[in-house]
Order: C-alpha cells, then sequence, then structure tokens
C-alpha cells in the first residue's frame, strides 16, 4: 500500500496451463495474496481473474470468478495484515460468514471483514466484485470504532457505499497515473468514503464528507453526463434523478467547482465532436449526424459554437484530420 512499485496488476487462470490452472490459483492468489483455502462447485472448469490497483494506504481488488468456496482458516488469518477489508459484491449470487453471521444482503451490498478471524465467502454463481483492503490506522483516523464493523453487512441502500462503489468505478481508470498527488487524491477520498460507510461520526464525518463525499459525488455526476452526452432530454433534472438528489444540488456542485451544469456539458459535447472528426472510424457521418451523437439538437447552433470554441469550422477541422487517415494506410 505504498507510493511506489508497480501500481497495477492483473492475474487470470486463463495466464496458466489449463490443467493448472486451479493448481496455480490455489498457490499464486489463494495463498500468496488472499490467505485463503479454495474448493470449486460443481464440475465446470474453474475460472478467475483479478486487477488489483495498489495506491497509498488502500488496495482494489476487482475481478470474477466461478462458482468456489474461500475460506480463510486460523492458519491463513495468522498472516493477517492490519487492514480492513470492505468486499462489494457486483454481480452473480455469494454468502460469506464470520462471527457466525451471514454477511452478504445481496448485490450491490458490502462484507466487512476482520482480517485475523476465520472466515467463508462462496460464489455460488458466476460472479463479480471489488474488496478494498485498507489500512487499519487511516481508517481509525475518521472512523475510530471501525472494529464495531467487522463480521457485519454494509446494506446496498447506505449512501456512503453507494457513493464509494460509483467513485472507486471511476478512479480505476486514472490509478495507472504515474503522478503521485493523483494517487493521493484518490487514496483519500476512498478512505474517507470508506470510512463514512463504516459509521464515522460526528467531527470525524464532517471531515471526510467535507473533503471527499462531496468531490466524489461531482465526479459521479460527471462521469454519468458523459454517458449520456448524446441525449436530448439531458438536463439536471435527469441527472438529478439519477443520483436521488434535488436539481438545485447538482447546479450548487458545479457553481463550487467553478464552473456550470451547462458549460459543462457544452465543453464535453464539442470535446466529442472534436473527436469524432478527427477519427477515421468515424468518416462515414457527415457533420449533421456528428452533430446529433454529440448531443447537438440544432446543426446552425452546434457549428456557431464549434468555431467559436476551436477557431475553425467542423468541415475545416476534419479536412485538416484527412492526411493523418491517408498516412495510417
Amino acid at each position: 500500500m505504498q507510493d511506489k512499485g508497480p501500481f497495477r496488476v492483473h492475474i487470470s487462470t486463463q495466464e496458466f496451463p489449463e490443467r493448472k490452472r486451479l493448481e496455480m490459483w490455489r498457490e499464486v492468489y489463494g495463498r500468496a495474496i488472499a490467505n485463503v483455502d479454495i474448493e470449486p462447485i460443481g464440475d465446470p472448469p474453474f475460472h478467475a481473474n483479478v486487477t488489483f490497483d495498489l495506491l497509498p494506504n488502500v488496495s482494489i481488488a476487482a475481478g470474477s470468478r466461478s462458482p468456489a468456496h474461500y475460506h480463510a482458516s486460523k492458519e491463513l488469518v495468522a498472516r493477517g495484515k492490519n487492514i480492513v477489508v470492505i468486499s462489494l459484491l457486483r454481480s452473480g449470487t455469494a454468502s460469506a460468514t464470520q462471527f457466525g453471521r451471514e454477511l452478504i444482503d445481496g448485490v450491490g451490498s458490502a462484507s466487512v471483514l476482520a482480517p485475523y478471524v476465520p472466515s467463508s465467502s462462496t460464489m455460488l454463481t458466476e460472479g463479480s466484485f471489488i474488496t478494498l483492503a485498507l489500512a487499519q490506522p487511516a481508517i481509525a483516523a475518521l472512523a475510530p470504532r471501525y472494529p464495531d464493523a467487522f463480521g457485519r453487512t454494509i446494506p446496498r441502500d447506505n449512501a456512503a457505499l453507494a457513493l464509494l462503489a460509483r467513485y472507486v468505478d471511476m478512479v480505476r481508470n486514472d490509478v495507472e497515473e504515474t503522478d503521485p498527488a493523483l494517487r493521493r487524491r484518490i487514496s483519500d477520498h476512498i478512505v474517507d468514503l470508506a470510512a463514512l460507510a463504516l459509521g464515522a461520526s460526528g467531527d470525524y464525518a464532517e471531515i471526510a464528507r467535507q473533503r471527499s463525499a462531496t468531490a466524489a459525488r461531482l465526479a459521479a455526476i460527471k462521469s454519468d453526463i458523459l454517458h449520456a452526452l448524446g441525449r436530448s432530454d439531458l438536463s439536471t433534472e435527469m441527472i438529478a434523478l439519477r443520483h436521488g438528489i434535488s436539481p438545485r444540488y447538482v447546479r450548487k456542485l458545479f457553481e463550487q467547482s467553478g464552473s456550470s451544469f451547462s458549460d459543462f456539458v457544452l465543453t464535453e459535447r464539442l470535446a466529442r465532436a472534436q473527436r469524432m472528426l478527427t477519427d477515421k472510424r468515424c468518416a462515414h457521418l457527415n457533420i449533421a449526424q456528428i452533430a446529433h451523437e454529440s448531443g447537438f439538437g440544432d446543426v446552425s447552433y452546434f457549428h456557431r459554437v464549434f468555431r467559436r470554441r476551436f477557431g475553425a469550422t467542423p468541415s475545416d477541422l476534419r479536412e485538416m484530420a484527412r492526411p493523418s487517415w491517408l498516412a495510417q494506410e
């Protein structure tokens, strides 16, 4: 969990000889990484894959598995590290127990595992997951009573957990950045949101909310906007409904960041149009089609704002890009 070394590691049973996949996965993942024994369920060939993103105070493991039992015995947990483990079920059907309690309440819920106590986790069907290993000192600084959460479930309707899941989904594409400051910010946000999900309260919760919850919510909103840029009904009302907040609060979040909802949407739509105009794969689309694909309902308006932003018409920009297309042939 240090700010050094490789930042992303991917392992998969596909990388192992077919006849040795289970044996090698048990050693490489089960014993060397997760401290668990692995017992497949049923006759289908066993398979699994995990991508690890390593940050200061945070390790993110995201992957998928075929049905299997994962047992952390007394012998194995004796190797446990000074961490807090939050495991979030993303798809499939699974169960997990620790201290004699069932820890999973369906997709979207999370289990909180004490690393020094035996536990059992079972993927009953094909499924995917995200597991966070968080440095205990970092969590303790914001949620001093974090041990109360060990062996318990964080329900899927926990607002901080939902925000944490969205944020992790978004930033996993950025954690390979070499900028240590960026990795530190991402790590701080994850720790803050995890502390809130674990029950941070009072001044501790206020610190976490002020430092990260607002930033993470805005990041989640921006991500949703990017996925909806081509929709004609994209509005603060639509985004607010998706996030369970008011349109006024959506506008306030952008204002606090020194921008506005409409400016962000316009900038990103123009950026999408620019990418499409210079992409050979979009050469079959005419200018009007690219404008509509980018979310502009009025082509005349698109031409005006495009020229104002880039100092050239859409047609001019496409013509300038053509020589590079020819060079690629």
